[in-house]
């Protein structure tokens, strides 16, 4: 099935790649969730004019995105957990934690999708999260987890 991606999706391309996919990934995930359309003759021109537009954006957003880098990585951020006597959490700490936890620290909102969490975080200290900004900016956030 040939696909134009109308957003960014991991591992497969940009806004406005014509792609090549499986039926059931397209017709299943990709179309119902707003993330691609179908591609036609007529929406190939709506991919170049999609290209133009994300080639004027992405300079303006890798400035941008370098600002929000340096912002992000100058915050001390700390989440409170609930821990048990051993000093593990009871659960983990999710991206949505790690998203108030920068809200309330005096961070820019981020969208949930650019959190990465390499390894989950269940014990109380310091940890690292990836932050995309964007295909060339990537901030390293440091989360201190605390007992509440």
């Amino acid at each position: 099935m040939k696909l134009i991606l109308t957003q960014e999706v991991a591992g497969l391309g940009d806004a406005g790649d014509a792609v090549e996919v499986r039926d059931g990934y397209g017709r299943n995930f990709l179309i119902p969730q707003g993330r691609a359309m179908l591609w036609t003759r007529g929406a190939d021109k709506q991919v170049v004019a999609m290209r133009r537009a994300r080639a004027v954006r992405q300079v303006r957003d890798l400035d941008h995105a370098r600002e929000v880098k340096a912002r992000l990585e100058s915050l001390s951020i700390s989440y409170q957990a609930r821990v048990g006597t051993s000093g593990r959490l009871f659960g983990s700490v999710t991206v949505l934690d790690v998203l108030e936890a920068v809200r309330r620290a005096g961070g820019p909102e981020l969208d949930r999708h650019s959190v990465v969490i390499p390894a989950p975080i269940k014990a109380v200290g310091a940890h690292q999260v990836l932050v995309r900004l964007h295909p060339e900016a990537e901030a390293t956030l440091r989360i201190e987890v605390v007992p509440s």
